[in-house]
């Protein structure tokens, strides 16, 4: 088994510390591997995980430091399934263009409750494209400067690219942005919604069939079948209620920077890395990250 430490920002000063101390309580096979000042990996025997794992998540406390346990084998994953808002950009886009409409603390309080599970996903995505009814369609390349990639998400493709990884986007959001961004960080695909636009108005409905968090999930076992690559050998991150899916799926499902309620529930979490941290998951050191 293998411990990945990950520290955010402010979790640097005191990993080494964390690392050591982590090292001296749960007798770890070697020394700490060294991937980056800010993450390293820590092996143990896999006969008995469990105490080892409660110890080191004990012994980290409050620092800002991510752990990530799981088996050694076949860490560095051929399939990477990724959601697009919250994740790997900053924003939500239908909050986004909400402003252009006066409303967006209206339609950022649906999007809060959908993403955290409280109300059904379609339902809350229907109800706040109705608001942006009669809205301009040059709205959406307003909306689409606004766009802000979350760090580490350029890394996160062009490196699992570069060692032969298949990359998906997949988001339950507007096709408008999602394809911009796909291109912009070299996702191989892209699937999302599409917005109905009437007489360069946004009509205020979605085209069917949603992308929901079933069709996420179907997209991970659609793609790694094409490919042929099992599923323990896919990686997936997310953040909302509707990610779950294709989380609990994946052979490494990662909640980053996740609602409460998904990271209640998540086995694995990025709650103050970057996205470079997915690649720390995986084993990669810092040398052969991509830029």
């Amino acid at each position: 088994m293998v411990l990945t430490l990950i520290a955010g920002v402010r979790g640097r000063q005191s990993l080494a510390y964390v690392a050591d101390a982590i090292a001296r309580a749960v007798s770890i096979i070697g020394e700490p591997v060294w991937l980056a000042a800010d993450a390293c990996d820590l092996f143990f025997d896999a006969a008995n995980p469990e105490p080892d794992e409660t110890t080191a998540r004990r012994i980290i406390a409050g620092a800002e430091i991510d752990a990530l346990v799981q088996a050694a084998a076949h860490r560095r994953k051929h399939l990477l399934v990724a959601d697009l808002e919250s994740t790997i950009i900053e924003n939500e886009m239908l909050d986004e263009l909400a402003e252009f409409t006066g409303r967006r603390q209206e339609v950022a309080e649906i999007t809060r409750r959908a993403m955290n599970g409280e109300v059904d996903f379609a339902a809350a995505l229907e109800e706040r494209v109705a608001l942006l009814a009669g809205l301009p369609d040059h709205a959406l390349a307003g909306a689409a400067h606004r766009i802000r990639v979350n760090p580490g998400a350029r890394q996160l493709v062009a490196t699992m690219r570069k060692a032969g990884a298949v990359t998906v986007l997949v988001s339950s959001g507007f096709m408008i942005f999602a394809e911009r961004v796909a291109a912009q960080l070299g996702f191989d695909r892209v699937i999302a919604n599409r917005l109905d636009l009437v007489a360069g108005q946004i009509a205020g409905t979605v085209s069917r069939p949603l992308v929901t968090g079933e069709t996420k999930r179907q997209t991970l076992f659609a793609v790694a079948a094409e490919y042929a690559i099992p599923l323990h050998q896919s990686i997936a991150v997310g953040d909302g209620a509707n990610d779950l899916p294709m989380l609990a799926t994946a052979g490494l499902g990662i909640a980053f920077h996740a609602k409460p309620a998904v990271a209640a529930v998540s086995r694995w979490r990025l709650d103050h890395a970057d996205l470079t941290g997915l690649l720390y998951a995986q084993g990669y050191r810092q040398d052969e990250i991509l830029n």
